[in-house]
């Protein structure tokens, strides 16, 4: 499984024990993070910046003089939604308990305002120096997160606690301070967005006003959770999402062909992108001139959802979008009740767009109704906060 969304920073200082973050980066990628490597110098006597590079997929900077275009210290600490320092030297809970800034990962750290979690890891006689343990205090209550080092075998001879904590109770923690565990890992999703367009001619096309923000939200929102996202998208300017598959497509019968190959293998379809329901017959591949374009022939597109929906097996879950013009938030839920029965889907979320409300805004609002009948009335929210309603929803009916 590869990383799918959340940012996370992982800092190595240089202890004995930098060889178990390669575990431990490896299982945040399992949880659905997205894992940026900054070693210190003398953690790379230990573990080599090509190790960590191969291990990550990403690109490694060791220190403050690399990249300066880019400013590292700063566009890194922006970036990160997490800073986890695993093992953490006593030396360095020295430095960040004095709030020195003398390399790049101590810049980061002073530079940024993600949540940060200290893997504290060395000898017995070193963790319960007073010095550490006055230091460990003064990070505790600025804030950090300071994980109690097992007890066990050091290097040499020496037990003791100041060991290398296991990498499920690392992660454990970090999905506890993150507010949100990846409950999407292993799960495969489908999502599409955008709008279909059905060209006239070379030029000229029907289509509608998607912007296709909320399938991009949706996207990032499962990605961050750990899924496996392919996202369809027709006709968005908007950028691709990093650690997810991104397909773009025109017309409808496009997203059709595509949902076919895919849909078998996903565990959710989620259908917020807005398909046109007719196509043009009267294709033209010359542009048409002015005089001539006063009627189209239109036919009827494939329902996308009703041909998917007879398909889906017992395991899956289909939730479908419908934009509506209903003004009345009575008619809103009879449209949605009729909808979510006659394309046989699990949720459906119907919203009214009179006006032109919600396509290209950030803000959405309408009905969320399941086929067990329950009804959600959502207030207008952010289309960030309905992906994650959305895919609570989801889980649930994931089991």
């Amino acid at each position: 499984m590869f990383p799918r969304g959340r940012k996370l920073l992982l800092g190595v200082a240089g202890g004995i024990s930098a060889y178990k973050s390669c575990e431990l980066l490896r299982r945040l990628q399992d949880e659905g993070f997205i894992v940026d490597v900054v070693p210190t110098a003398a953690s790379l006597n230990f573990v080599g910046k090509a190790t960590w590079e191969a291990l990550s997929g990403r690109k490694v900077i060791t220190d403050l003089w690399s990249d300066v275009e880019s400013v590292p210290h700063i566009s890194m600490a922006k970036v990160s939604d997490l800073i986890v320092i695993a093992p953490t030297t006593a030396d360095l809970l020295a430095k960040l308990a004095s709030g020195r800034a003398d390399d790049l990962l101590t810049n980061i750290v002073l530079a940024s305002t993600a949540p940060k979690i200290l893997v504290p890891a060395m000898h017995p006689e070193m963790w319960s120096n007073p010095a550490t343990v006055s230091n460990v205090k003064i990070l505790t209550e600025r804030g950090f997160v300071v994980i109690q080092p097992d007890e066990g075998r050091m290097t040499g001879a020496d037990f003791g606690v100041g060991r290398y904590p296991d990498s499920w109770r690392i992660i454990a923690e970090i999905n506890k301070v993150s507010l949100q565990a990846a409950d999407l890992v292993g799960k495969r999703l489908l999502i599409t967005s955008g709008g279909t367009r059905e060209p006239i001619d070379p030029i000229r096309f029907i289509g509608n006003r998607s912007s296709g923000k909320q399938g991009f939200a949706l996207a990032m929102a499962a990605a961050s959770r750990g899924a496996q996202v392919h996202l369809v998208t027709a006709n968005t300017d908007l950028p691709e999402i990093e650690g997810i598959t991104t397909t773009a497509v025109e017309t409808a019968e496009q997203m059709a062909a595509i949902l076919a190959v895919e849909f078998p293998h996903c565990d959710a379809l989620i259908m917020s992108a807005a398909v046109a329901d007719a196509k043009i017959l009267n294709y033209s591949d010359e542009k048409v001139k002015k005089d001539s374009l006063k009627t189209l022939e239109l036919d009827k597109n494939p329902d996308i959802l009703l041909s998917l929906a007879k398909a889906k097996k017992d395991s899956q879950v289909i939730i479908g979008f419908a934009a509506e013009t209903y003004k009345d938030v009575k008619d809103l839920e009879l449209s949605g009740f009729t909808k979510l029965a006659s394309k046989s889907l699990d949720l459906i979320y119907v919203n009214n767009v009179s006006g032109g409300a919600i396509f290209g805004s950030n803000k959405t609002q309408g009905l969320i109704i399941d086929k067990e009948k329950n009804v959600i009335e959502v207030p207008e929210i952010s289309k960030d906060t309905l992906s994650d309603i959305l895919l609570d929803q989801l889980v649930s009916k994931l089991g």
